[in-house]
């Protein structure tokens, strides 16, 4: 049995039995796999979870019904006599680390000795990769050993942790915080942006355990680099880094099925626009400016634009226009000096800014350290490089200055979430009744919201499963989560309602102590408003 589900205005969901077995997930791997070799135009991830299939698409390229129909082929599919690879990962268990091995012990009322046993003597199952890229859900784990995840997380886990949550099991690929039961440690790298692929497990794959003493001795730490250099003929250096400036592009599709967030610019419409006025691809790299703006020197003449919020940009002493074109001179200041509207500008430089791409995408990821400069915001003495202008370059005329947050909010659209039986029926009704305040504790993977609690049905827990940008989650506590551009590719909390495509970057302006309101619409108003943005930008373009 299975249903298909909107996700939003650019993504579907075909969901199987809800359970958690090797059964039901063989046939989602099965699945996925059969939609991506339909190869759909417009098609940009296809990922599999416990038991469901979500495809992510561009709306204006993708046909929906086209994307129906081949989930619908596919549901048939079984995923029997598919086998995965067996991948052996050697663990030294206990001491420094697994600082929690003790403690599973007393659960399992079981010797240290017994816990290694036991989580060494079967293999285990790639379910799903999520949260981190490269981490991948294993089970099932011995039900005697299955303690379940520690009363309050840790802010840092390290590379390479072995950790046990319930009857899962996994191996953080990269320093995180994380809440799971530590009861080892391996050197293997699971994910590695320089190998091929970049995930060492996929979906289907299984896992052995072997327990080999000392074996993590000879670690290498992780390190993260505090100034880029570059050899390119053109260059900014970055003289103050403001509160928090990144590099972002168009995102990092494809890769979801590893665990890769998406990332990109968090207003794409305004990314866009700046690399439009001073001649650059649609994808170009750009800077994102939050709330507080860099203070950048452009070694030569460079022709620059600003667009987005407005931050006080100024060049040389000269107030900068949002949304035009300037040449900026070898040697020119650009700085900002105080926030009028909106939360993130964008800095165009014409040549794009080149950074080295990252599984095709110049956008930075903190969380994984992951593109932009060295997989961080940019720090003093930055020196990032410019790419060659295009012989079709040039200063293009401005454009109309829009403040997109107007009155200290914002109404966005939304269209009814793909977990809606988690919610009481009025739940869409309370959601459009409701004001609520971006909270301080916002990023750009998601704006945590204070106001009226949204309520869910009471015992009914959902199976983690995939996550979609825009997606209104809400955790047990009620209080919802608008989950944006660094979205994790996977989540464990019923997403209510999704805002559409077209007023993400609307979103993407939103600062903390905004409010927002939401509007319930139809799939064709989002994609009738989608449209008409995209004219607007090929009008410029």
């Amino acid at each position: 049995m299975a249903a298909i589900k909107e996700a939003g205005d650019s993504a579907l969901l075909l969901e199987l039995e809800p359970v958690i077995g090797a059964a039901v997930n063989a046939r989602a791997v099965a699945i996925a796999a059969a939609v991506r070799e339909d190869l759909i135009a417009g098609v940009r991830d296809v990922i599999s979870t416990y038991r469901s299939v979500a495809v992510h698409f561009d709306p204006l390229i993708a046909d929906a019904r086209e994307i129906h129909a081949s989930l619908e082929r596919a549901s048939g599919a079984t995923g029997k006599g598919s086998v995965g690879r067996l991948v052996e990962i050697p663990v030294e268990y206990g001491e420094q680390w697994g600082p929690d091995l003790a403690d599973v012990a007393a659960f399992a009322r079981d010797s240290t000795e017994g816990v290694v046993r036991k989580h060494t003597e079967r293999d285990y199952r790639v379910f799903m990769l999520g949260f981190l890229p490269g981490f991948a859900y294993l089970g099932p784990v011995d039900p005697a050993i299955a303690a379940p995840r520690r009363p309050s997380p840790r802010e840092r886990v390290r590379a390479g942790s072995v950790g046990i949550a319930g009857g899962q099991t996994a191996v953080y690929p990269l320093d995180s915080p994380g809440g799971w039961q530590i009861i080892g440690h391996t050197p293997m790298r699971l994910f590695d942006v320089d190998q091929q692929p970049a995930a060492v497990l996929a979906p289907g794959d299984s896992v052995r355990f072997r327990n080999e003493p000392r074996v993590s001795q000879q670690r290498t730490a992780l390190t993260r680099p505090v100034v880029q250099l570059t050899n390119a003929a053109r260059s900014m250096m970055v003289i103050e880094p403001g509160l928090f400036t990144t590099v972002q592009d168009s995102g990092r599709w494809g890769h979801q099925v590893s665990g890769v967030p998406v990332s990109g610019a968090m207003d794409w419409v305004a990314h866009r626009t700046a690399n439009a006025l001073v001649g650059n691809e649609p994808s170009a790299a750009t800077l994102e400016a939050t709330l507080v703006g860099p203070k950048l020197r452009f070694e030569q003449r460079t022709t620059i634009a600003v667009t987005g919020a407005d931050l006080g940009a100024m060049l040389d002493g000269a107030r900068v226009p949002l949304c035009a074109a300037v040449s900026c001179p070898a040697g020119g200041i650009l700085r900002f000096s105080n926030r009028s509207s909106g939360a993130r500008a964008y800095v165009a430089a014409d040549g794009g800014i080149e950074v080295p791409r990252v599984l095709s995408s110049r956008s930075t990821h903190v969380l994984s350290r992951m593109g932009g400069a060295g997989g961080r915001a940019l720090l003093q003495g930055d020196r990032l490089g410019l790419g060659t202008p295009r012989s079709s370059g040039g200063r293009r005329r401005p454009v109309e200055a829009k403040s997109a947050v107007q009155g200290g909010g914002a109404r966005l659209r939304v269209i009814p979430g793909p977990q809606r039986e988690f919610f009481p029926d009025d739940a869409m009704e309370g959601l459009e009744r409701s004001r609520f305040v971006v909270s301080p504790q916002s990023n750009r993977m998601g704006y945590r919201l204070q106001g009226p609690p949204i309520p869910r049905l009471p015992e009914r827990e959902m199976i983690s499963d995939a996550a979609f940008t825009g997606a209104i989650q809400v955790p047990g506590s009620g209080e919802p989560i608008l989950l944006m551009s660094d979205r994790q590719t996977t989540g464990g909390y019923p997403q209510l309602a999704v805002v559409i495509t077209a007023d993400i970057p609307l979103a993407g302006q939103l600062a903390p102590g905004d409010w927002v309101e939401f509007r319930v619409c139809s799939r064709a108003e989002a994609l009738t408003a989608l449209v008409a943005q995209e004219a607007r930008l090929l009008a410029f373009d």
